[in-house]
């Protein structure tokens, strides 16, 4: 366990040193524990591992001063679990359904159960996320997103995936563009 924590601190602080994210940014989160532990997706979740990541993650959100959104299973529609204040801070869409790890996951499920005042929500359009798994969270980040290459590339037996955003080009050839953002 003590490797699968490092790796995803180490991968956290890459991400976090590619994206150049702002307070309150928010970090989505898809992850597999199944496949962290080399099983099909959805068929072997594993709330132990989901507690310990998530232990990981709050303490690297704090530090940050990132808001998380913790993705579910395709069972709920790949809703999101989000404290409320960022639910009511980004106007998000508020969903009906608590979390198991049976439907929704380990990761998701544990979040409702160590977040403040958790809610579920139908999307959100967050600034950088981490996808653990092969959760496809591409769905929940706002465009332009950008790949961020993790000097590691397996989190247990999990493929790590990662992105950064950014705000669309617009213009043409002579356009300029703030270096800061891209």
């Amino acid at each position: 366990m003590k490797d699968i924590i490092d790796t995803l601190k180490q991968a956290l602080e890459e991400l976090y040193s590619a994206a150049r994210p702002q307070a309150g940014d928010t970090l989505v989160v898809g992850c597999s524990t199944s496949e962290i532990m080399g099983k099909r997706i959805g068929s072997a979740g594993n709330t132990n591992i989901a507690r310990e990541l998530l232990a990981t993650l709050i303490a690297f959100a704090k530090k940050k001063k990132l808001s998380l959104a913790i993705q579910c299973c395709e069972h709920l529609n790949r809703a999101l679990v989000v404290e409320q204040s960022v639910q009511k801070t980004r106007n998000l869409k508020r969903v009906n359904a608590i979390p198991q790890a049976s439907a929704g996951g380990a990761l998701a499920s544990e979040s409702w159960a160590l977040f403040k005042e958790p809610v579920l929500v139908e999307s959100i359009q967050a600034e950088l996320g981490i996808d653990i798994g092969d959760t496809l969270i591409g769905m929940h980040l706002a465009p332009v997103a950008v790949p961020v290459r993790p000097s590691l590339h397996n989190l247990g037996q999990a493929r790590i995936v990662m992105a950064r955003t950014r705000p669309p080009f617009t213009g043409g050839e002579r356009a300029v563009y703030d270096p800061k953002l891209t």
